[in-house]
């Protein structure tokens, strides 16, 4: 008697189709037996599967954040030109005995005639600075907005006079809200700036382009409380703080200013800038972070990051301390992605203002040279300093003193007017010591609100 072989297809066949039969019969066994059961026992299964899945959700998300997936890479500014051009002047290339002061005011009447608002900040920063080619780099910023106003052969033509800020996106009434709560953190701010070695107004750059993020990625909570109330948004997922600093990124600058190998070692006088009080380094680094009550803590990691980038790029070769178009950037896509090379392009992660769009480095280089804020937040030549004093265990306690009770408070409560998030902070320390940017801080006064 013959007997059949099946080739090898009709086994593949057969048992797909027997993998296919004990499924199906599976799932109808797993159906009857859940409408069988009690509706108590159906509800605590269903919501069993949510949490599930919810879990295995949030698990993913943290993995893709951990591998580095959801970071943002950027993309170089289609204005870099202008932001290149404008920091040339910077470079060496103009001496104090050689600046054409008389061509300036020219240029300066010419962006009046057309921009009121903006030579009117333009003419206050530069009084205030002594920096004599500071005027040459804010007028060729500008010009990213505006075209040459020399050109205009009919300066009496009122359509040609703009009453708002040339800067698109200081026009909008995200800006005007973020400047008070800016200003009210400024005693902060400078104090960073004086531990950390950085000009102040850098580490307003890098708040400003985080903020302007936050402000129009949560337009309903900016109507309701940023704006009435004006104060800083605080992130607590992922990236944190005023400033969005990574876990991760703080972590990094803490190991680089106790590694005198590292590229980006700051010296010995900011070894224990950031000393923690306690064993449990993540959590204390998590409430230094996001904290509402008092923003020092996030102000002193960005003045770090800044500083030892610069030094990082410094010891290759490239000095970038007069670049703060570039220093934006490397704030905004971090260490990992900061390699000194001779021809580096700004830009940065993306920012959608009023429907258009920008880049951080641009966001952040417009704020630097537009001359707003100039009063709490005035221009200094010098844009780094290297401390030689080492911080005293008095000095270290005052820094670590700032922490405040962190614990978030009921959505919106924060935003309240009478809240202690929406006062003017100072940093905790008994004296007032010199400023190595030769900042006059009696003229630096937060801004004051009242009470609803």
């Amino acid at each position: 008697m013959l007997t059949y072989i099946p080739r090898h297809q009709d086994i593949h066949t057969v048992d797909t189709n027997n993998t296919k039969s004990r499924s199906l019969e599976t799932a109808k066994s797993l159906w009857t037996d859940f409408k069988q059961r009690p509706l108590w026992r159906k509800i605590c299964d269903i919501l069993l599967v949510l949490f599930a899945l919810a879990g295995a959700a949030i698990i993913g998300a943290w993995g893709l954040y951990q591998l580095g997936v959801t970071n943002n890479r950027g993309a170089i500014d289609k204005n870099y030109r202008y932001m290149v051009s404008a920091s040339e002047v910077a470079q060496g290339a103009v001496r104090q005995d050689t600046v054409d002061l008389h061509g300036q005011l020219l240029r300066l009447a010419s962006v009046a005639e057309h921009y009121p608002v903006n030579a009117r900040l333009m003419l206050n920063a530069v009084v205030q600075s002594d920096d004599p080619t500071l005027l040459d780099r804010m007028l060729a910023a500008l010009e990213i907005y505006t075209s040459d106003p020399s050109d205009k052969s009919d300066w009496s033509d009122p359509s040609d006079r703009h009453t708002t800020n040339a800067i698109p996106w200081m026009a909008t009434p995200e800006w005007e809200a973020l400047k008070g709560a800016i200003v009210r953190d400024s005693a902060l701010i400078h104090e960073a700036g004086r531990l950390t070695g950085v000009e102040p107004r850098l580490i307003v750059g890098c708040l400003i382009g985080e903020q302007i993020r936050l402000f129009n990625s949560k337009r309903e909570m900016f109507k309701r409380y940023l704006g009435p109330v004006k104060v800083l948004s605080v992130q607590s997922q992922f990236s944190y703080g005023v400033n969005g600093i990574k876990d991760f990124t703080a972590e990094a600058v803490e190991q680089h200013l106790k590694d005198p190998t590292s590229e980006y070692y700051m010296g010995p006088a900011y070894e224990h800038l950031l000393d923690f009080e306690t064993d449990d380094h993540e959590t204390e680094r998590y409430n230094r972070l996001v904290d509402y009550r008092n923003h020092l803590y996030s102000y002193i990691y960005t003045g770090c990051i800044l500083h030892q980038t610069m030094l990082q790029w410094r010891r290759a070769g490239y000095d970038i301390s007069d670049r703060p178009d570039l220093l934006f950037t490397l704030f905004n896509v971090g260490f990992s992605q900061s390699h000194p090379k001779p021809d580096p392009m700004p830009g940065g992660s993306h920012i959608t203002v009023a429907d258009r769009e920008y880049t951080f480095g641009a966001i952040g280089f417009d704020f630097y040279y537009s001359g707003e804020l100039a009063d709490a937040f005035p221009y200094s030549s010098t844009h780094f300093v290297e401390s030689t004093h080492a911080l005293t265990p008095d000095e270290v306690e005052r820094i670590q003193d700032n922490m405040s009770d962190c614990a978030r408070p009921e959505k919106g409560l924060e935003y309240r007017r009478d809240s202690s998030a929406a006062s003017a902070q100072r940093p905790a320390r008994q004296t007032e010591p010199p400023d190595p940017f030769g900042i006059d801080h009696s003229k630096v006064k937060p801004v004051e609100h009242t009470a609803q």
